[in-house]
This record gives structure tokens, C-alpha cells and sequence, in this order.
């Protein structure tokens, strides 16, 4: 209960700061050609984002986990497009995942604008069908795998010209600043947590989104080599249905305060169409935005060797698809025909 308050908190004062040293984008900037890709988009941000991005003219793929309809159709009378299509995909389920990256593939698609910004907060701590908790999952390994395909696929390609690299947007929250640092002992575990931690592992699973980000943005970025924007942001706070889960006592006092003081996902949707859309964004990387302030992310997040030791742990993940064992020793990594990074 203290930490929520905390985060309500600190969600009110951002609001009623609203910072902004970055002005919004103006709708006369365009995306014509573009295809853009958004997870988590069938409501919320992500739908706001969508929405924005097809106005300025981009092709829109919405990856949703039921694929919702309804939510396709009401993005494209929201935007006037019909270049909106929808995708079905449940990023707790790295099945799941695969098999939209074989979509992909299969269709040749090639992907400009990635917006990673699908997300959760369960009641308590839910295992997901490989046995992951759910939020490391859906935050960050989902993350770490389409974009290991994507990229060994061919959907997304580095560019050989800075102004032409294709974006990644990974959806963070500046609650990573309050995280512990990243248990590498334990990478990967499943963590049991009930009402009182929720918020804890939340923080947690987004620091490791923004130590993620920064190093994917270091790999992907070599001299020599090709280029993808890689950046992340703190949106602020939204008004959103993430608090769905919220335990029922707690929602007749969650639900008025979001609504009174926190963003309507258009407004929250500006910092994440400046990172997709604005010229600055494309030809560089590791842009860290907090609503519509450029910040940096915190120590831990921008330490190479956490950077490093975090990537290393996560591709043993991948290889093996099974939560690790603490203490058990790690298979070696093994080579592939993708992308070493």
C-alpha cells in the first residue's frame, strides 16, 4: 500500500510539472512508406500510437494478443487510414512470438518503426507457459526475441546511412530508478509476489527494459557497421487499463486519480511519435525521453557491464527457453546464422 501511494505520488507531480523541453510534433510530419509496427496497441498508448502513426501516413501493424477487431477498426475511423492491419500475438508466450516473427518473415515484411510498448502489472506473480513471471516476459524477453528475429530475418535492417535507420522504441518507466540492481545470480528466475510487491517487480522488470535498450543501442550502432535508432521512454503517468488488476479495494481510489491526474494516452502518445517520427530521432541512438524531457537513464541502466553481463544472461534464456536454475551452470552460448551482436 506505501508503495503505491508512493507511485501516485510521484505520478501527480509529473503531471502537475508536465516538463517539457521538447516540443510536439507538428501533423504535418509524415511517415508516407513507412510500416510501423506497435505491440500491446488494441487499447491504451499503444492505441493512441497507433492511431497517430497512420494519420501520418505509415502502415500500421497492431500486435495484439486476441487480436482484437474492434480495435483495428476504430484506429482506422480514428486516423481516416485503411492502411491498419491487425496481428495476433501473446508476448508471454515466446511460442506465441516465433510464430509472428514467421508471419513476418513469411510475408516479407520489413519494418521501419518498431513502438515495443506492450505491457502489464498483474495482481500477483503469474507464470507464463515457458514458466517466466509474467512481467519479465511481456516487458522484456518477448522484447529480446523479436528483435533477435527480426533483425536474423531480415524484417528489420540496419541502414547504411543514418538517415535512413529504422527505429526501435521500448516503453520503460522511470520507476527502473527505484529498482534494485538487476540480480544476475538469479536472472530469468521465477519470483513469487503477492499485492504488496506488485509495484516492486514492475520497477524491476523496467530497468532491465532501459539496461537492455542501452546496450542493444551500443551493439547495433559500431563503427563500420550498420545503423538502428534504438531508444526508450518513461511516457509519464497514463491513464490507461494497465491498473485492471489493481486489487478491488484498492480500484475506487486508483481509478478517479488516474483519471483526475494522469495523461490521456493521446497526450502521452507525443514523446513516442517524436522518437518514430522526428528527423533528431532518426540519426541517433539511445535517446532516453521522459514525457517530453530528455533525461538519462539511471546508473545501473547505463553501465556497459551490466549492459553486457544482461545480455549474455538473456541469450542463455533464449537458447535454453526454460527459467534457469540459481546456482546451476549455464550452457555455453551456441553460434547462430543471425546476427551476432
Amino acid at each position: 500500500m506505501k508503495r503505491l501511494f508512493k507511485v501516485l505520488r510521484k505520478a501527480v507531480r509529473d503531471r502537475a510539472a508536465e516538463p517539457t523541453e521538447i516540443e510536439p510534433l507538428a501533423d504535418s510530419v509524415r511517415i508516407d512508406g513507412k510500416t510501423c509496427l506497435v505491440t500491446g496497441s488494441n487499447s491504451g498508448l499503444g492505441k493512441a500510437v497507433a492511431i497517430d502513426l497512420a494519420k501520418r501516413g505509415g502502415h500500421v501493424l497492431m500486435a495484439c494478443r486476441s487480436g482484437h477487431p474492434d480495435a483495428g477498426e476504430e484506429v482506422r475511423a480514428a486516423s481516416g487510414s485503411d492502411r491498419v492491419e491487425m496481428l495476433r500475438v501473446d508476448l508471454s508466450d515466446m511460442r506465441s512470438v516465433h510464430q509472428l516473427c514467421d508471419e513476418l518473415s513469411d510475408r516479407e515484411t520489413t519494418i521501419d518503426i518498431a513502438v515495443l510498448n506492450a505491457g502489464v502489472v498483474p495482481r500477483r506473480a503469474r507464470r507464463t507457459p515457458q514458466g517466466f513471471e509474467l512481467m519479465f516476459a511481456v516487458h522484456f524477453l518477448a522484447n529480446r526475441v523479436l528483435v533477435d528475429r527480426w533483425l536474423r530475418d531480415g524484417t528489420v535492417r540496419p541502414a547504411a546511412r543514418l538517415e535512413d535507420s529504422p527505429r526501435i522504441i521500448l516503453v520503460s518507466s522511470d520507476a527502473h530508478r527505484s529498482a534494485e540492481p538487476v540480480d544476475f545470480d538469479r536472472f530469468g528466475a521465477f519470483a513469487d509476489y503477492g499485492v504488496r510487491d506488485g509495484i516492486k517487480h514492475y520497477g524491476a522488470s523496467k530497468l532491465v527494459v532501459c539496461t537492455y535498450a542501452t546496450e542493444l543501442s551500443r551493439r547495433l550502432n559500431r563503427d563500420g557497421e550498420g545503423h538502428v535508432a534504438v531508444h526508450s521512454l518513461c511516457p509519464g503517468p497514463v491513464n490507461t487499463a494497465i491498473a485492471r488488476d489493481a486489487p478491488w479495494f484498492l480500484k475506487p481510489l486508483v481509478a478517479p486519480m488516474m483519471k483526475l491526474f494522469f495523461l490521456t494516452p493521446e497526450k502521452a502518445a507525443r514523446p513516442v511519435s517524436y522518437l518514430c517520427c522526428a528527423d533528431d530521432a532518426g540519426q541517433r541512438s539511445g535517446i532516453y525521453l521522459h514525457m517530453l524531457r530528455e533525461k538519462r537513464p539511471s546508473e545501473h541502466a547505463t553501465d556497459p557491464a551490466n549492459g553486457a553481463r544482461l545480455w549474455e544472461a538473456s541469450e542463455v534464456l533464449l537458447e535454453t527457453q526454460a527459467p534457469p536454475t540459481p546456482g546451476a551452470p549455464a550452457p555455453s552460448p551456441a553460434s547462430g546464422a543471425k546476427r551476432r551482436l
